[in-house]
Protein backbone atom coordinates (compact mmCIF):
# COMPACT_ATOMS: atom_id res chain seq x y z
CA UNK A 1 0.00 0.00 0.00
CA UNK A 2 1.38 3.12 -0.90
CA UNK A 3 1.31 6.52 0.99
CA UNK A 4 -0.95 8.09 -1.53
CA UNK A 5 -3.40 5.28 -1.38
CA UNK A 6 -3.18 5.50 2.50
CA UNK A 7 -4.25 8.91 2.61
CA UNK A 8 -7.05 8.71 0.67
CA UNK A 9 -8.46 5.13 2.60
CA UNK A 10 -10.92 6.73 5.86
CA UNK A 11 -8.95 6.09 8.88
CA UNK A 12 -9.76 2.62 10.41
CA UNK A 13 -12.80 3.11 12.90
CA UNK A 14 -12.83 6.65 12.14
CA UNK A 15 -9.40 7.21 13.91
CA UNK A 16 -8.13 10.28 12.78
CA UNK A 17 -5.34 11.09 15.69
CA UNK A 18 -4.83 8.68 18.19
CA UNK A 19 -3.40 9.32 21.51
CA UNK A 20 -0.03 8.93 20.01
CA UNK A 21 -0.79 11.43 17.54
CA UNK A 22 -0.93 8.74 14.92
CA UNK A 23 -3.91 8.23 11.93
CA UNK A 24 -5.19 4.34 11.95
CA UNK A 25 -5.09 2.77 8.68
CA UNK A 26 -6.33 -1.29 7.40
CA UNK A 27 -6.40 -3.21 5.40
CA UNK A 28 -8.59 -1.67 1.85
CA UNK A 29 -11.75 -2.98 0.03
CA UNK A 30 -9.12 -4.94 -2.16
CA UNK A 31 -7.27 -6.40 0.40
CA UNK A 32 -10.41 -7.52 2.44
CA UNK A 33 -11.46 -9.00 -1.06
CA UNK A 34 -8.02 -11.06 -1.59
CA UNK A 35 -8.20 -12.17 2.11
CA UNK A 36 -11.67 -13.65 1.78
CA UNK A 37 -11.08 -15.43 -1.21
CA UNK A 38 -8.12 -16.66 -0.18
CA UNK A 39 -9.85 -18.30 3.06
CA UNK A 40 -12.44 -19.63 1.12
CA UNK A 41 -9.51 -21.64 -1.44
CA UNK A 42 -7.56 -22.62 1.14
CA UNK A 43 -9.09 -22.94 3.78
CA UNK A 44 -7.04 -21.13 6.17
CA UNK A 45 -8.05 -18.58 9.00
CA UNK A 46 -8.90 -14.86 8.15
CA UNK A 47 -6.80 -13.44 10.29
CA UNK A 48 -3.71 -15.30 8.81
CA UNK A 49 -4.98 -14.51 5.65
CA UNK A 50 -5.21 -10.83 6.23
CA UNK A 51 -1.36 -10.85 6.93
CA UNK A 52 -0.29 -13.04 3.88
CA UNK A 53 -2.39 -10.49 1.67
CA UNK A 54 -0.72 -7.64 3.29
CA UNK A 55 2.60 -9.24 2.49
CA UNK A 56 1.86 -9.59 -0.97
CA UNK A 57 1.37 -13.56 -1.18
CA UNK A 58 -1.55 -15.05 -3.33
CA UNK A 59 -3.61 -18.00 -2.35
CA UNK A 60 -1.40 -19.95 -4.67
CA UNK A 61 0.96 -19.45 -2.85
CA UNK A 62 0.08 -19.62 0.40
CA UNK A 63 0.47 -22.94 1.48
CA UNK A 64 4.30 -22.56 0.54
CA UNK A 65 4.70 -19.04 1.74
CA UNK A 66 3.67 -20.85 5.55
CA UNK A 67 5.63 -23.73 5.14
CA UNK A 68 9.40 -21.93 3.24
CA UNK A 69 11.94 -24.67 2.59
CA UNK A 70 15.23 -24.01 2.53
CA UNK A 71 15.85 -26.38 -0.30
CA UNK A 72 13.30 -24.55 -2.05
CA UNK A 73 13.93 -20.99 -1.70
CA UNK A 74 18.33 -21.27 -1.09
CA UNK A 75 20.01 -19.48 -4.44
CA UNK A 76 22.85 -20.96 -6.15
CA UNK A 77 25.80 -19.36 -4.80
CA UNK A 78 27.41 -19.09 -8.30
CA UNK A 79 24.57 -16.76 -9.47
CA UNK A 80 26.71 -14.06 -7.38
CA UNK A 81 29.89 -12.23 -9.46
CA UNK A 82 33.25 -14.17 -7.81
CA UNK A 83 31.71 -16.93 -6.03
CA UNK A 84 33.66 -19.32 -8.15
CA UNK A 85 36.82 -18.11 -7.60
CA UNK A 86 36.89 -16.78 -3.67
CA UNK A 87 34.97 -20.78 -2.92
CA UNK A 88 38.11 -22.17 -5.23
CA UNK A 89 40.87 -20.38 -3.19
CA UNK A 90 39.19 -20.71 0.22
CA UNK A 91 38.82 -24.81 -0.36
CA UNK A 92 42.69 -24.69 -2.21
CA UNK A 93 43.98 -22.93 1.19
CA UNK A 94 42.00 -25.47 2.91
CA UNK A 95 44.04 -28.34 1.46
CA UNK A 96 47.72 -26.65 1.21
CA UNK A 97 47.03 -26.09 4.51
CA UNK A 98 47.83 -22.42 3.81
CA UNK A 99 47.37 -19.60 6.81
CA UNK A 100 44.07 -17.76 7.03
CA UNK A 101 43.60 -14.47 8.17
CA UNK A 102 39.48 -13.35 9.32
CA UNK A 103 38.82 -9.77 9.24
CA UNK A 104 35.82 -9.04 10.36
CA UNK A 105 33.54 -6.41 11.34
CA UNK A 106 32.64 -5.71 14.96
CA UNK A 107 29.45 -6.28 14.85
CA UNK A 108 26.89 -9.21 15.21
CA UNK A 109 26.92 -10.01 11.18
CA UNK A 110 31.04 -9.53 11.28
CA UNK A 111 31.42 -11.60 14.34
CA UNK A 112 28.94 -14.67 12.76
CA UNK A 113 30.52 -14.32 9.61
CA UNK A 114 34.22 -15.32 11.33
CA UNK A 115 32.37 -17.76 13.39
CA UNK A 116 31.35 -19.49 10.48
CA UNK A 117 34.08 -19.79 8.81
CA UNK A 118 36.21 -20.96 11.48
CA UNK A 119 33.67 -23.22 12.93
CA UNK A 120 33.83 -24.59 8.78
CA UNK A 121 37.82 -25.05 9.23
CA UNK A 122 37.64 -26.29 12.18
CA UNK A 123 35.75 -29.47 10.88
CA UNK A 124 38.98 -30.08 9.34
CA UNK A 125 41.18 -29.09 12.21
CA UNK A 126 42.33 -25.98 10.79
CA UNK A 127 42.51 -22.72 12.41
CA UNK A 128 42.00 -19.11 11.30
CA UNK A 129 43.53 -16.19 12.61
CA UNK A 130 40.64 -13.76 13.94
CA UNK A 131 41.27 -10.05 13.26
CA UNK A 132 38.71 -7.19 14.55
CA UNK A 133 38.89 -3.80 14.45
CA UNK A 134 38.87 -1.38 17.18
CA UNK A 135 35.92 0.47 17.08
CA UNK A 136 37.70 3.97 18.34
CA UNK A 137 41.02 3.24 17.18
CA UNK A 138 40.86 2.12 14.11
CA UNK A 139 36.80 2.89 12.84
CA UNK A 140 35.27 0.40 10.61
CA UNK A 141 36.59 -1.84 8.00
CA UNK A 142 39.89 -3.04 7.19
CA UNK A 143 42.68 -0.32 7.32
CA UNK A 144 46.29 -0.19 5.56
CA UNK A 145 48.24 -1.23 8.82
CA UNK A 146 46.32 -3.91 10.02
CA UNK A 147 46.02 -5.20 6.09
CA UNK A 148 49.77 -4.99 6.18
CA UNK A 149 50.91 -7.11 9.26
CA UNK A 150 48.23 -9.97 8.50
CA UNK A 151 49.58 -10.14 4.94
CA UNK A 152 53.35 -10.75 6.42
CA UNK A 153 52.05 -13.73 8.05
CA UNK A 154 49.17 -15.38 6.11
CA UNK A 155 48.15 -16.59 2.62
CA UNK A 156 44.58 -15.66 2.37
CA UNK A 157 43.02 -12.80 3.90
CA UNK A 158 39.10 -13.27 3.92
CA UNK A 159 37.33 -9.91 4.76
CA UNK A 160 33.13 -10.32 6.19
CA UNK A 161 31.22 -7.62 6.27
CA UNK A 162 33.51 -5.17 5.36
CA UNK A 163 36.31 -4.52 2.57
CA UNK A 164 33.78 -3.51 -0.32
CA UNK A 165 34.96 0.27 -0.14
CA UNK A 166 38.78 -0.30 1.15
CA UNK A 167 40.93 0.31 -1.73
CA UNK A 168 44.03 1.71 -0.14
CA UNK A 169 43.50 -1.22 2.96
CA UNK A 170 43.14 -3.89 0.35
CA UNK A 171 45.79 -2.33 -1.72
CA UNK A 172 48.40 -2.35 1.51
CA UNK A 173 47.72 -6.34 1.81
CA UNK A 174 49.87 -6.70 -1.78
CA UNK A 175 51.39 -9.88 -1.97
CA UNK A 176 48.90 -12.02 -0.52
CA UNK A 177 45.18 -12.57 -1.55
CA UNK A 178 42.51 -11.17 -0.45
CA UNK A 179 38.56 -12.45 -0.65
CA UNK A 180 35.83 -9.96 0.83
CA UNK A 181 32.72 -11.77 1.57
CA UNK A 182 30.44 -8.79 2.35
CA UNK A 183 26.81 -7.01 1.49
CA UNK A 184 27.63 -3.23 1.65
CA UNK A 185 26.55 -0.72 -0.95
CA UNK A 186 29.51 -0.78 -3.45
CA UNK A 187 31.35 2.11 -5.06
CA UNK A 188 31.70 2.60 -8.72
CA UNK A 189 34.42 0.86 -8.50
CA UNK A 190 36.26 -2.48 -6.35
CA UNK A 191 39.11 -2.91 -4.45
CA UNK A 192 41.93 -5.12 -6.41
CA UNK A 193 41.40 -8.48 -4.38
CA UNK A 194 40.97 -11.61 -5.52
CA UNK A 195 37.33 -11.90 -5.25
CA UNK A 196 34.33 -8.88 -3.70
CA UNK A 197 31.19 -11.69 -3.52
CA UNK A 198 28.65 -8.75 -2.44
CA UNK A 199 24.82 -8.72 -3.80
CA UNK A 200 25.36 -4.95 -3.34
CA UNK A 201 27.70 -4.42 -5.79
CA UNK A 202 26.43 -2.21 -8.82
CA UNK A 203 27.09 -4.98 -11.45
CA UNK A 204 24.75 -7.19 -9.42
CA UNK A 205 21.16 -7.31 -10.32
CA UNK A 206 20.06 -6.93 -6.99
CA UNK A 207 17.68 -9.94 -6.79
CA UNK A 208 19.85 -11.02 -3.12
CA UNK A 209 20.33 -7.70 -2.38
CA UNK A 210 18.74 -8.27 0.88
CA UNK A 211 21.50 -10.73 2.54
CA UNK A 212 23.77 -10.00 5.14
CA UNK A 213 27.61 -11.01 4.81
CA UNK A 214 26.69 -14.36 7.64
CA UNK A 215 24.49 -15.29 4.15
CA UNK A 216 26.79 -14.37 1.58
CA UNK A 217 29.45 -16.28 3.99
CA UNK A 218 26.98 -19.41 4.43
CA UNK A 219 26.44 -19.54 0.54
CA UNK A 220 30.33 -19.65 -0.14
CA UNK A 221 30.49 -22.60 1.97
CA UNK A 222 27.61 -24.24 0.37
CA UNK A 223 29.64 -23.64 -2.77
CA UNK A 224 32.87 -25.00 -1.12
CA UNK A 225 31.16 -28.05 0.07
CA UNK A 226 30.05 -28.97 -3.53
CA UNK A 227 33.71 -28.46 -4.77
CA UNK A 228 34.74 -30.36 -2.03
CA UNK A 229 32.17 -33.33 -2.89
CA UNK A 230 33.16 -33.50 -6.37
CA UNK A 231 36.58 -34.31 -5.24
CA UNK A 232 35.04 -36.80 -2.80
CA UNK A 233 35.17 -34.98 0.42
CA UNK A 234 32.55 -34.64 2.71
CA UNK A 235 32.19 -31.23 3.87
CA UNK A 236 30.58 -29.94 7.72
CA UNK A 237 26.93 -30.10 7.88
CA UNK A 238 25.92 -26.93 6.78
CA UNK A 239 22.44 -27.00 8.32
CA UNK A 240 23.87 -26.60 11.42
CA UNK A 241 25.44 -23.26 11.15
CA UNK A 242 22.17 -21.81 11.00
CA UNK A 243 21.66 -20.42 14.37
CA UNK A 244 24.48 -18.29 13.37
CA UNK A 245 23.01 -16.60 10.08
CA UNK A 246 19.56 -16.70 11.45
CA UNK A 247 21.69 -14.49 14.30
CA UNK A 248 22.89 -12.49 12.20
CA UNK A 249 20.10 -11.86 10.06
CA UNK A 250 18.06 -10.70 12.71
CA UNK A 251 20.70 -8.67 14.26
CA UNK A 252 21.22 -6.96 11.34
CA UNK A 253 17.81 -5.99 10.38
CA UNK A 254 18.02 -7.41 7.13
CA UNK A 255 14.19 -7.60 5.87
CA UNK A 256 12.64 -10.96 6.73
CA UNK A 257 12.08 -11.90 2.71
CA UNK A 258 12.70 -14.58 0.36
CA UNK A 259 15.59 -16.89 1.54
CA UNK A 260 16.13 -15.07 4.59
CA UNK A 261 12.80 -16.25 5.80
CA UNK A 262 14.03 -19.66 5.45
CA UNK A 263 17.61 -18.98 6.79
CA UNK A 264 15.21 -17.19 10.35
CA UNK A 265 12.91 -20.34 10.51
CA UNK A 266 15.37 -23.23 10.10
CA UNK A 267 18.30 -21.60 12.12
CA UNK A 268 15.79 -20.88 15.11
CA UNK A 269 15.07 -24.54 15.43
CA UNK A 270 19.39 -25.42 15.21
CA UNK A 271 19.71 -22.79 18.20
CA UNK A 272 16.79 -24.46 20.27
CA UNK A 273 18.93 -27.63 20.37
CA UNK A 274 21.20 -25.86 22.48
CA UNK A 275 24.43 -27.17 20.40
CA UNK A 276 26.43 -24.01 20.27
CA UNK A 277 28.40 -23.37 23.71
CA UNK A 278 28.51 -19.41 22.70
CA UNK A 279 24.96 -19.01 22.19
CA UNK A 280 23.93 -21.73 24.79
CA UNK A 281 25.70 -19.31 27.63
CA UNK A 282 24.58 -16.15 26.02
CA UNK A 283 20.76 -17.43 26.63
CA UNK A 284 21.68 -18.76 30.03
CA UNK A 285 23.04 -14.77 31.00
CA UNK A 286 19.92 -13.28 29.15
CA UNK A 287 18.01 -15.48 30.88
CA UNK A 288 16.07 -16.83 27.77
CA UNK A 289 13.48 -19.47 29.67
CA UNK A 290 11.72 -20.69 26.10
CA UNK A 291 12.61 -21.62 22.38
CA UNK A 292 14.17 -18.69 20.81
CA UNK A 293 12.31 -16.02 18.72
CA UNK A 294 13.26 -13.06 16.18
CA UNK A 295 12.56 -11.28 19.43
CA UNK A 296 15.04 -12.74 21.88
CA UNK A 297 17.98 -12.61 18.67
CA UNK A 298 17.17 -9.00 17.88
CA UNK A 299 16.79 -7.85 21.33
CA UNK A 300 18.70 -10.00 24.11
CA UNK A 301 20.78 -11.49 22.23
CA UNK A 302 22.52 -9.18 19.58
CA UNK A 303 22.53 -6.35 20.99
CA UNK A 304 25.01 -8.37 23.94
CA UNK A 305 27.27 -10.03 21.62
CA UNK A 306 27.29 -6.12 19.83
CA UNK A 307 28.74 -5.02 23.18
CA UNK A 308 32.01 -6.47 23.20
CA UNK A 309 32.32 -4.48 19.82
CA UNK A 310 30.77 -0.93 21.42
CA UNK A 311 32.24 -0.17 24.84
CA UNK A 312 34.58 -3.24 25.31
CA UNK A 313 37.16 -5.96 23.38
CA UNK A 314 36.27 -5.83 19.73
CA UNK A 315 36.75 -9.74 19.63
CA UNK A 316 34.54 -10.91 22.45
CA UNK A 317 31.76 -11.34 20.38
CA UNK A 318 33.25 -13.10 17.44
CA UNK A 319 35.41 -15.60 19.99
CA UNK A 320 32.03 -16.07 21.67
CA UNK A 321 30.03 -17.19 18.34
CA UNK A 322 33.28 -19.50 17.17
CA UNK A 323 34.32 -21.18 20.52
CA UNK A 324 33.58 -24.86 21.19
CA UNK A 325 34.43 -24.82 24.96
CA UNK A 326 32.06 -24.73 27.22
CA UNK A 327 34.04 -22.62 29.90
CA UNK A 328 35.54 -20.44 27.34
CA UNK A 329 31.65 -19.56 26.14
CA UNK A 330 30.44 -19.23 29.74
CA UNK A 331 32.81 -16.86 30.79
CA UNK A 332 32.78 -14.61 27.22
CA UNK A 333 28.99 -14.59 27.91
CA UNK A 334 29.15 -13.06 31.42
CA UNK A 335 31.52 -10.37 30.15
CA UNK A 336 29.52 -9.59 27.77
CA UNK A 337 26.42 -8.97 29.82
CA UNK A 338 28.52 -6.60 31.73
CA UNK A 339 29.26 -4.45 29.17
CA UNK A 340 25.70 -4.57 28.12
CA UNK A 341 24.61 -3.27 31.10
CA UNK A 342 27.33 -0.26 30.80
CA UNK A 343 26.29 -0.06 27.19
CA UNK A 344 22.52 0.94 28.23
CA UNK A 345 23.95 3.30 30.84
CA UNK A 346 26.23 5.24 28.57
CA UNK A 347 23.12 5.08 25.70
CA UNK A 348 20.45 6.68 28.09
CA UNK A 349 22.87 9.83 28.56
CA UNK A 350 23.74 9.85 25.44
CA UNK A 351 19.95 9.50 24.15
CA UNK A 352 18.87 12.48 26.68
CA UNK A 353 21.67 15.05 25.40
CA UNK A 354 20.66 14.53 22.14
CA UNK A 355 17.21 14.84 22.20
CA UNK A 356 17.73 18.03 24.02
CA UNK A 357 20.04 19.10 21.12
CA UNK A 358 17.68 18.05 17.97
CA UNK A 359 14.61 19.32 20.18
CA UNK A 360 16.74 22.82 19.60
CA UNK A 361 17.78 22.31 15.71
CA UNK A 362 14.30 21.38 14.98
CA UNK A 363 12.33 18.10 14.37
CA UNK A 364 10.17 18.80 11.43
CA UNK A 365 13.07 18.90 8.83
CA UNK A 366 14.25 16.17 6.05
CA UNK A 367 17.25 15.34 8.66
CA UNK A 368 17.86 14.66 12.52
CA UNK A 369 21.22 15.09 13.73
CA UNK A 370 23.20 15.97 16.86
CA UNK A 371 26.59 15.77 17.85
CA UNK A 372 28.53 15.71 21.02
CA UNK A 373 31.87 15.75 22.50
CA UNK A 374 32.78 12.59 24.37
CA UNK A 375 29.60 10.91 22.75
CA UNK A 376 31.04 7.19 22.67
CA UNK A 377 30.93 5.87 18.87
CA UNK A 378 29.53 2.75 20.34
CA UNK A 379 26.05 3.85 21.29
CA UNK A 380 25.81 6.69 18.65
CA UNK A 381 24.20 4.34 16.18
CA UNK A 382 21.06 2.92 18.96
CA UNK A 383 20.90 6.78 19.87
CA UNK A 384 20.24 7.38 16.19
CA UNK A 385 17.80 4.79 16.03
CA UNK A 386 15.55 6.19 18.97
CA UNK A 387 16.00 9.67 17.34
CA UNK A 388 14.17 8.12 14.05
CA UNK A 389 11.49 6.57 15.91
CA UNK A 390 10.14 9.35 18.28
CA UNK A 391 10.02 11.73 15.09
CA UNK A 392 10.05 9.89 12.13
CA UNK A 393 12.86 11.35 10.18
CA UNK A 394 16.35 10.10 9.03
CA UNK A 395 18.45 10.58 12.11
CA UNK A 396 22.44 11.13 12.40
CA UNK A 397 24.14 11.15 15.70
CA UNK A 398 28.23 12.17 15.81
CA UNK A 399 30.29 11.29 18.69
CA UNK A 400 33.41 14.12 18.70
CA UNK A 401 36.53 12.33 20.04
CA UNK A 402 39.83 13.56 19.01
CA UNK A 403 38.98 16.06 16.54
CA UNK A 404 37.50 14.06 14.49
CA UNK A 405 33.53 13.01 14.48
CA UNK A 406 32.62 9.51 13.94
CA UNK A 407 28.13 8.87 13.17
CA UNK A 408 25.67 6.78 12.49
CA UNK A 409 22.84 7.15 11.20
CA UNK A 410 19.26 5.31 10.44
CA UNK A 411 16.78 6.31 8.36
CA UNK A 412 12.74 5.41 7.42
CA UNK A 413 10.64 3.49 4.95
CA UNK A 414 11.38 4.98 1.53
CA UNK A 415 14.13 7.06 2.00
CA UNK A 416 17.54 5.57 1.04
CA UNK A 417 19.76 7.09 3.72
CA UNK A 418 23.29 4.74 2.96
CA UNK A 419 23.04 6.33 -0.52
CA UNK A 420 22.68 10.26 0.41
CA UNK A 421 25.97 9.45 2.78
CA UNK A 422 28.10 7.81 0.22
CA UNK A 423 27.01 10.50 -2.17
CA UNK A 424 27.68 13.85 0.59
CA UNK A 425 31.25 11.63 1.38
CA UNK A 426 31.91 11.42 -3.11
CA UNK A 427 31.50 15.21 -2.64
CA UNK A 428 34.25 15.22 -0.04
CA UNK A 429 32.22 16.75 2.62
CA UNK A 430 32.62 13.55 4.77
CA UNK A 431 35.74 11.70 4.85
CA UNK A 432 34.31 8.53 4.51
CA UNK A 433 31.30 6.73 4.87
CA UNK A 434 28.21 4.72 3.48
CA UNK A 435 26.16 1.65 4.07
CA UNK A 436 22.33 0.52 3.71
CA UNK A 437 19.86 2.23 2.74
CA UNK A 438 17.93 2.31 6.33
CA UNK A 439 21.23 2.67 8.09
CA UNK A 440 24.95 3.83 7.30
CA UNK A 441 28.14 5.24 9.10
CA UNK A 442 30.64 8.29 8.65
CA UNK A 443 33.31 10.22 9.52
CA UNK A 444 33.60 13.72 9.44
CA UNK A 445 35.90 16.64 10.36
CA UNK A 446 34.26 18.86 12.70
CA UNK A 447 34.73 21.97 10.82
CA UNK A 448 33.06 20.50 8.06
CA UNK A 449 30.54 18.91 9.88
CA UNK A 450 27.48 21.78 9.62
CA UNK A 451 27.86 21.65 5.92
CA UNK A 452 28.28 17.73 5.67
CA UNK A 453 25.17 17.63 7.80
CA UNK A 454 22.96 20.28 5.65
CA UNK A 455 24.10 19.10 2.60
CA UNK A 456 22.84 15.60 3.65
CA UNK A 457 19.98 17.21 4.36
CA UNK A 458 19.55 18.44 1.20
CA UNK A 459 19.94 14.94 -0.11
CA UNK A 460 17.07 13.69 2.12
CA UNK A 461 14.43 16.45 1.39
CA UNK A 462 14.81 15.44 -2.61
CA UNK A 463 13.47 11.81 -1.72
CA UNK A 464 10.44 13.62 0.73
CA UNK A 465 12.14 12.85 4.01
CA UNK A 466 10.82 16.91 4.63
CA UNK A 467 7.35 16.30 4.51
CA UNK A 468 6.49 13.43 6.49
CA UNK A 469 4.53 13.49 9.48
CA UNK A 470 4.14 10.98 12.41
CA UNK A 471 3.98 6.96 11.12
CA UNK A 472 0.72 5.90 10.60
CA UNK A 473 -0.58 3.13 12.36
CA UNK A 474 -1.13 0.03 10.15
CA UNK A 475 -3.45 -2.56 11.47
CA UNK A 476 -3.82 -6.11 9.51
CA UNK A 477 -7.93 -5.73 10.82
CA UNK A 478 -10.39 -6.50 13.75
CA UNK A 479 -10.23 -8.36 16.61
CA UNK A 480 -12.71 -9.01 19.73
CA UNK A 481 -11.41 -9.97 23.12
CA UNK A 482 -12.68 -13.43 22.59
CA UNK A 483 -11.01 -14.29 19.42
CA UNK A 484 -7.22 -13.63 20.44
CA UNK A 485 -6.24 -17.09 21.62
CA UNK A 486 -3.10 -19.39 21.72
CA UNK A 487 -4.39 -21.42 18.72
CA UNK A 488 -4.76 -18.12 16.52
CA UNK A 489 -1.47 -16.97 17.29
CA UNK A 490 0.28 -20.36 16.31
CA UNK A 491 -2.14 -20.08 13.34
CA UNK A 492 -0.26 -16.80 12.36
CA UNK A 493 3.12 -17.58 13.22
CA UNK A 494 3.15 -19.80 10.29
CA UNK A 495 3.38 -16.45 8.00
CA UNK A 496 6.07 -15.86 9.88
CA UNK A 497 9.06 -15.23 10.93
CA UNK A 498 8.50 -11.07 11.52
CA UNK A 499 10.68 -8.41 11.63
CA UNK A 500 12.34 -6.22 9.54
CA UNK A 501 10.26 -6.20 6.18
CA UNK A 502 7.85 -8.49 7.28
CA UNK A 503 6.17 -6.72 10.47
CA UNK A 504 4.34 -8.84 13.03
CA UNK A 505 0.80 -8.39 12.74
CA UNK A 506 -1.06 -5.41 14.32
CA UNK A 507 -4.86 -5.37 15.44
CA UNK A 508 -7.38 -3.08 16.24
CA UNK A 509 -9.56 -4.57 18.95
CA UNK A 510 -12.65 -2.47 19.13
CA UNK A 511 -14.85 -0.41 22.05
CA UNK A 512 -13.16 -2.29 24.77
CA UNK A 513 -14.11 -1.51 28.87
CA UNK A 514 -10.78 -0.83 30.91
CA UNK A 515 -11.65 -3.84 33.30
CA UNK A 516 -8.22 -3.15 35.47
CA UNK A 517 -5.37 -1.31 35.29
CA UNK A 518 -1.83 -1.48 36.81
CA UNK A 519 1.26 0.79 36.86
CA UNK A 520 4.22 -1.36 37.82
CA UNK A 521 8.40 -1.57 37.55
CA UNK A 522 10.10 1.06 35.23
CA UNK A 523 6.74 2.66 34.57
CA UNK A 524 5.30 0.15 32.86
CA UNK A 525 1.73 -0.54 32.84
CA UNK A 526 -0.23 -3.56 32.61
CA UNK A 527 -4.50 -3.71 31.50
CA UNK A 528 -7.13 -5.51 30.87
CA UNK A 529 -9.80 -5.26 28.60
CA UNK A 530 -13.19 -6.93 27.26
CA UNK A 531 -15.95 -6.48 25.15
CA UNK A 532 -18.42 -8.88 25.96
CA UNK A 533 -16.77 -11.81 24.10
CA UNK A 534 -13.95 -12.66 26.26
CA UNK A 535 -11.34 -10.56 28.42
CA UNK A 536 -7.53 -9.77 27.07
CA UNK A 537 -4.81 -8.39 28.87
CA UNK A 538 -2.53 -5.94 27.78
CA UNK A 539 1.18 -4.97 28.29
CA UNK A 540 2.21 -1.51 27.52
CA UNK A 541 6.41 -1.11 28.77
CA UNK A 542 7.67 2.25 29.88
CA UNK A 543 4.36 4.29 28.91
CA UNK A 544 3.06 5.48 32.38
CA UNK A 545 4.30 8.80 31.62
CA UNK A 546 3.50 9.11 28.21
CA UNK A 547 0.75 10.27 26.02
CA UNK A 548 -0.22 6.35 25.43
CA UNK A 549 -0.65 6.07 29.12
CA UNK A 550 -2.32 8.86 30.03
CA UNK A 551 -5.02 7.97 28.28
CA UNK A 552 -5.29 4.64 29.22
CA UNK A 553 -5.75 6.06 33.02
CA UNK A 554 -8.07 8.72 31.68
CA UNK A 555 -10.15 6.19 29.39
CA UNK A 556 -13.23 3.69 30.25
CA UNK A 557 -13.96 2.72 26.81
CA UNK A 558 -11.21 2.49 24.27
CA UNK A 559 -10.14 1.23 20.68
CA UNK A 560 -6.43 -0.15 21.06
CA UNK A 561 -4.06 -1.90 19.19
CA UNK A 562 -1.08 -3.78 19.42
CA UNK A 563 0.35 -6.95 18.78
CA UNK A 564 -0.85 -10.60 20.09
CA UNK A 565 1.60 -12.67 21.84
CA UNK A 566 2.05 -15.78 23.71
CA UNK A 567 3.63 -14.53 27.10
CA UNK A 568 4.97 -17.60 28.61
CA UNK A 569 5.41 -17.76 32.69
CA UNK A 570 6.31 -20.71 35.00
CA UNK A 571 5.26 -23.28 32.05
CA UNK A 572 1.62 -21.35 31.70
CA UNK A 573 0.90 -19.80 28.49
CA UNK A 574 -1.51 -16.46 27.99
CA UNK A 575 -2.52 -13.87 25.79
CA UNK A 576 -1.14 -10.94 25.80
CA UNK A 577 -1.49 -7.65 23.83
CA UNK A 578 1.58 -5.45 23.30
CA UNK A 579 -0.22 -1.91 23.45
CA UNK A 580 0.82 0.25 20.71
CA UNK A 581 -1.89 2.91 20.65
CA UNK A 582 -5.60 3.85 21.99
CA UNK A 583 -7.95 5.93 20.76
CA UNK A 584 -11.66 7.56 21.66
CA UNK A 585 -14.73 5.36 20.10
Amino acid sequence: MTEAAALLRPAFLGVERSATGRRWVGPGIEEDRLAEAMTQATRLPLPLCRVLVRQGVTAQDAALYCAPALRDLLPDPLSLRDMAQAAQRFVTCLKRRERIAVFADYDVDGGSSAALLITWLRHFGHGATLYIPDRIDEGYGPNPPAMRKLAEGHDLIVCVDCGTLSHEAIAAAAGTDVVVLDHHLGGETLPDALAVVNPNRQDESGDLSHLCAASVVFLMLVEANRQLRGEGVTGPDLMALLDLVALATVADVAPLVGVNRAFVRQGLKVMGRRQRAGLTALADVARMDRAPTPYHLGFLLGPRVNAGGRIGAADLGARLLATDDPHEAEALAARLDTLNTERRDIEARVREAALAQAELRGLDGPLVWAAGEGWHPGVVGIVAARLKEATNRPAVVIGLNDGEGKGSGRSVAGVDLGAAIHRVASEGLLLRGGGHKMAAGLTVEPAHMEQAMARLAELLARQGAGTLGPADLKLDGLLTSGAATIQMIGEMETAGPFGAGAPAPRFAFPDQRVSSLKVFGNGHIRARFSDGTGTVEGIAFGAAETPLGQALKDGSYLHVAGRVEVDEWQGRQRVQLRLEDVAQP
